[in-house]
């Protein structure tokens, strides 16, 4: 995907004697992919892209976890993924249009009144049903697409293939530092009045502050992430589910974002 990349440069945090005039001129240089470069020395430099799929996905919900025996045998503990209505086009970005290459999908169907106008009107626009969620997939290339086309699991992944899952894990609310970092625990006897404490948060005359990153009691999970190179081990049709090896994030009924593996080499290039 061809697009301009531009280069910002800060002529207040270098010396202007020193460098050539060139350097703190805005340019414009192309790029492969929607990145920004930002110049703030010659010798370092800070590039800021954005994620790019390896391929269209999907959104599902997800149903709980179960035991999956194999043809050999082999016990294998799944997540069961399940489909509502939705995972339609709702959008077709282009690099014309928007100034990258996406595709918007729809998922799970509601009623009128659940949408505001605006979502309301955008997905009249595009001819399909109310839906809850909408989320982008950007792509490479967009062409096959079009507004109103259903997305069908099997018709994407087989069996056997790798995924990358991505969802909000389940909030725990504020907890300590055993449960949230598993530290260990102080003495339980012989005078000991720190069981579960912290400890030391640092010194007081050098630094005499506390250090940013410093694994304290806080807010835990509810934070989003992504579990990568999950296999598929099982494509129900009839039941319109499909089986992944291992724990996906979040409780049941959880929204879940489906796509290709990103492997190095073989759909994402090793520059």
């Amino acid at each position: 995907m061809a697009m301009a990349m531009a280069v910002v440069s800060f002529p207040s945090l270098l010396n202007k004697s020193t460098l050539p005039t060139s350097l703190f001129t805005p340019t414009f240089l192309p790029a492969k992919s929607s990145s920004l470069l930002i110049k703030s020395s010659p010798k370092t430099r800070f590039v800021v892209s954005s994620s790019m799929e390896a391929g269209i996905g999907v959104m599902g919900s997800k149903l709980g976890m179960m035991t999956f025996f194999e043809d050999d045998g082999t016990v294998v503990p799944v997540t069961v993924v399940g489909f509502r209505e939705g995972n339609i086009v709702t959008q077709i970005k282009t690099l014309a249009t928007d100034g990258y290459d996406a595709v918007q999908i729809g998922y799970r169907r509601v009623r009128d009144k659940k949408l505001t106008k605006p979502e309301t009107g955008h997905l009249l626009k595009a001819g399909t049903i109310p839906m809850r969620h909408l989320q982008e997939f950007r792509l490479t290339n967009v062409e096959g697409f079009e507004t109103n086309q259903k997305l069908v699991f099997d018709e994407i992944f087989k069996e056997g293939d790798l995924v990358d899952v991505a969802g909000t894990t389940i909030g725990k609310g504020f907890q300590g530092g055993i449960k949230r970092h598993h530290f260990k625990r102080g003495q339980m006897t012989h005078g000991s009045k720190s069981h579960r404490a912290l400890g030391s948060i640092g010194a007081g005359t050098t630094p005499g502050r506390v250090y940013k990153g410093k694994k304290m009691p806080g807010r835990m999970g509810g934070t989003r992430t992504k579990i990568r190179k999950l296999k598929i081990v099982k494509v129900d049709k009839e039941l319109n589910v499909v089986m992944i090896k291992g724990a996906l994030p979040g409780k049941p009924g959880n929204l879940l974002r489906i796509t290709p593996a990103k492997i190095v080499g073989l759909n994402i290039p090793k520059n």
